[in-house]
């Protein structure tokens, strides 16, 4: 079969290919610093591709900053043991991530302490074999 625009064919599939690569980029967040919080969580969005857990934090002057902490998907987040139920809003958490670049008040959720329990959500990446 002989295609009768390949060069459109390319760019056609280019342009559908950008969106799910720039979808995984986690270029935003700096992965050499870490940063820790604590706070009461506002919400948790326990939605695909991309969860975010909103957190009220408080500064010594009575200042409230909403920070976002992105962690994979719901399916992960179970394996990680971390349900929606865990973090309903007003739960108190210290929370670590990767902050973002530009110094906006959001990182990528590295871990946490909540009610004396450490949680971390990357744990939901690593798949037992079966029998374990």
């Amino acid at each position: 079969m002989k295609l009768r625009y390949p060069a459109m064919s390319a760019a056609l599939a280019v342009v559908v290919a950008s969106p799910a690569i720039a979808h995984h980029s986690a270029a935003m967040f700096d992965n050499e610093k870490l940063v820790e919080v604590k706070g009461v969580v506002k919400e948790f969005q326990y939605t695909n591709p991309h969860s975010w857990l909103l957190v009220d934090v408080t500064d010594e002057a009575g200042k409230v900053t909403t920070w976002g902490f992105e962690a994979e998907g719901p399916s992960t987040l179970m394996r990680a043991g971390i349900r929606k139920s865990l973090l309903p809003p007003g739960t108190e958490i210290t929370i670590r991530g990767n902050p973002m670049r530009d110094g906006r008040p959001g990182a990528a959720w590295v871990d946490a302490v909540v009610n004396g329990q450490a949680i971390n959500p990357r744990n939901g990446f690593a798949v037992k074999p079966a029998g374990q």
